[in-house]
């Protein structure tokens, strides 16, 4: 069976390159070839030797995902939805923007952490994805939105690991396809400019900071443990403290000077005064007065099976200005693409779920959520 080069950073297509006789430098070539030019057939590689491309011709490929669907919104997002095989699909979005393009990439055929507001996380949990699936849906946007605008420069400027997925329950396909981003040779991003989202697995946070280090959001959506563990189950096995400990040592090795909180706001659970109060004292117990965080505050994207409601405009302004008097950096996400279900929380593809969510939220919903003071 041949090999899909797509599953390769440098150093792995470095490997096996060698293993086929050849030399780096013929790496870096193929490397350029697939991720800056978007070339799919040997053939069309000019600058390989005839004699390597014969040899690649046998033993490797370079195989995207089929598409299933892409939907335009009004406001020029783009969401695609790809085939990963065995019944699953996942989804990717582009979000233009006038100084910027971002692309939303999935890390899993699913979500295994189950979070009350996150559509994708009712719907269950099939698989990790491989290094070339990850990279994947950045190689087919990047290179069909260059198409369509007519330019030879670079459409995606930004990669938010936020798509379907926790991305550090998927480490090991995660790091390549993070290295392939940030690769001159590849698609020469920075490292401020991918950035990997993560429900709080801080074993992973730190492994990160070692190993690749990018910028750095948290889903945070709550204040204290009671609250966090309803909403995010993973707090029941990392805690606030605890998560919050990890992303102090992450700074250390961080692009930014800061973190990234994301904090999804649902109407009368999480977006009351006093929550607002006790994010002010976490951030100011752990900062050692330095502005180390800042919050993206989320309007929740509502779907049947949460049971919970979107907070009012006036209490999301009233909210973030507590924040903000206080010194913290607030901002509101502008919801984008929800049009076409693309916006935050919304993606949910198509898995065959392992992992019978439907039945564990069917259990909780019997439980109706409180609001915690």
């Amino acid at each position: 069976m041949t090999t899909n080069l797509l599953d390769f950073d440098l150093d792995g297509l470095t490997a096996f390159c060698e293993r086929l006789g050849e030399k780096r430098f013929r790496a870096t070539q193929l490397f350029r070839w697939i991720h800056q030019r978007g070339a799919r057939d040997f053939d069309q590689m000019s600058d390989l030797a005839k004699s390597l491309r014969e040899k690649l011709k046998v033993h490797a490929r370079i195989e995207g995902l089929p598409v299933v669907s892409q939907h335009e919104s009004a406001d020029g997002t783009v969401k695609w939805l790809f085939d990963v095989g065995d019944g699953n699909a996942v989804e990717s979005v582009f979000i233009p923007e006038d100084d910027r393009g971002t692309l939303c990439v999935s890390s899993q055929a699913g979500c295994a952490v189950g979070c009350r507001f996150c559509s994708t996380g009712h719907q269950g949990f099939s698989r990790n994805l491989t290094t070339g699936e990850i990279l994947a849906q950045l190689w087919y946007a990047e290179h069909m939105l260059r198409e369509r605008f007519g330019t030879g420069e670079r459409v995606i400027s930004n990669v938010v690991m936020m798509g379907m997925g926790e991305p550090l329950q998927n480490y090991t396909a995660l790091v390549p396809a993070l290295r392939a981003m940030l690769d001159d040779h590849g698609y020469g991003l920075s490292r401020r400019r991918v950035t990997v989202s993560t429900s709080g697995v801080v074993p992973m946070m730190d492994r990160l900071a070692q190993d690749c280090p990018v910028a750095l959001a948290v889903s945070l959506h709550a204040p204290n443990d009671p609250l966090r563990d309803n909403l995010v189950p993973l707090n029941r096995k990392y805690p606030i403290e605890e998560l919050l400990q990890a992303c102090l040592r992450y700074l250390e090795h961080a692009p930014r000077d800061f973190i990234t909180f994301e904090y999804c706001m649902l109407d009368g659970v999480n977006d009351q005064a006093e929550h607002a109060r006790q994010l002010i004292e976490l951030v100011r117990s752990h900062g050692q007065g330095k502005a180390w965080c800042k919050f993206n505050l989320i309007p929740f994207n509502p779907f049947p099976a949460s049971g919970l409601l979107r907070s009012p405009s006036r209490q999301v302004t009233e909210f973030a200005k507590i924040l903000t008097d206080a010194g913290i950096v607030t901002t509101v996400r502008k919801t984008r693409g929800d049009d076409i279900d693309a916006a935050c929380g919304q993606l949910a593809g198509d898995v065959k779920d392992r992992t019978r969510a439907a039945e564990r939220m069917a259990r909780q919903r019997v439980i109706a959520l409180k609001p915690v003071a």
